[in-house]
């Protein structure tokens, strides 16, 4: 069982910038691929990026390509998400996600973990 919690959301302007964690315990992170999530109200929840097992493949979604980063320490057990050039419309609950296999995906059926998910809020 891998446990997952989310940390770092919170209130900000348009414009602004958050960075999100999520810290893995239970086993180690280090062979799954990890992805972060986010769900608005009523809306489905939707594929933000996913990096590999290693680190060296990330995958965006297109709208959030140029804006967000995901990074990982598998030392650390820990997958970050830089989130800049914030806008209203990135309001949401942001989850994190392990996925057994080592490469990543945006398919939310693939993803064996969730955490609980942060909320964050851009004010405009």
């Amino acid at each position: 069982q891998v446990q997952l919690v989310e940390s770092g959301g919170g209130l900000v302007q348009a414009g602004g910038s958050l960075r999100l964690s999520c810290a893995a315990s239970g086993r180690t992170i280090s062979m799954y691929a990890m992805g972060w999530f986010r769900q608005a109200p009523g809306k489905e929840r939707e594929f933000v990026a996913a990096i590999s097992s290693s680190g060296g493949r990330n995958i965006y979604a297109e709208s959030m390509k140029s804006r967000f980063t995901i990074s990982r320490d598998n030392a650390k057990s820990t997958v970050y998400l830089q989130m800049n050039s914030l806008k209203p419309e990135d309001t949401a609950v942001y989850y994190c996600a392990a996925d057994r296999n080592n490469w990543p995906s945006s398919a939310i059926y693939e993803y064996d973990y969730w955490g609980r998910g942060t909320q964050v809020t851009v004010s405009s």
